[in-house]
């Protein structure tokens, strides 16, 4: 994380932190420019809308649809967990780009003629970034382990 907004000594350390993490080789996937917050809530919201929530109930729910088919649970889920593993892959090592060139010409029109399930019940997501943004998330966070994580 590397702010340019800081004045004087700030910025000073800002640029240190910089240098000591392209010393040891921290810089060798890119720096984004931010500021703490910025980094702080959209991280929050990725791990709470994508990672941690989006994806698990994604190969959670499509699996069950599979079973709920007549699939074997087992062959389901892994089936939906293993795609969603070469794909995260893909995407990772060259983007949106990347996966395309490498997926079957039959996945590359799906995911253009018909792009899944985002859709206005899953924007509520929104409110989660509302949350996170408010403080809203912090306070039941820090009331949650006040109360001994009983959720």
């Amino acid at each position: 994380m590397f702010d340019r907004g800081r004045p004087g000594r700030e910025r000073q350390s800002a640029c240190k932190a910089l240098a000591y993490a392209h010393g040891i080789g921290g810089t060798r996937g890119g720096v984004l420019e931010t500021t703490f917050a910025e980094e702080t809530e959209t991280d929050l919201f990725g791990e709470q809308s994508v990672l941690c929530g989006g994806a698990t109930e994604l190969v959670l729910k499509a699996s069950k649809l599979l079973v709920e088919a007549g699939y074997q649970p087992e062959v389901a889920y892994y089936e939906c967990l293993h795609e969603l593993k070469l794909i995260v892959d893909l995407l990772h090592e060259g983007g949106l780009e990347k996966m395309h060139r490498f997926i079957s010409e039959t996945r590359s029109w799906r995911s253009h003629a018909r792009p899944g399930i985002v859709n206005e019940a899953s924007r509520r997501d929104a409110q989660v970034l509302k949350e996170v943004r408010s403080g809203r998330f912090a306070r039941q966070w820090i009331a949650e382990n006040k109360a001994g994580r009983q959720e």
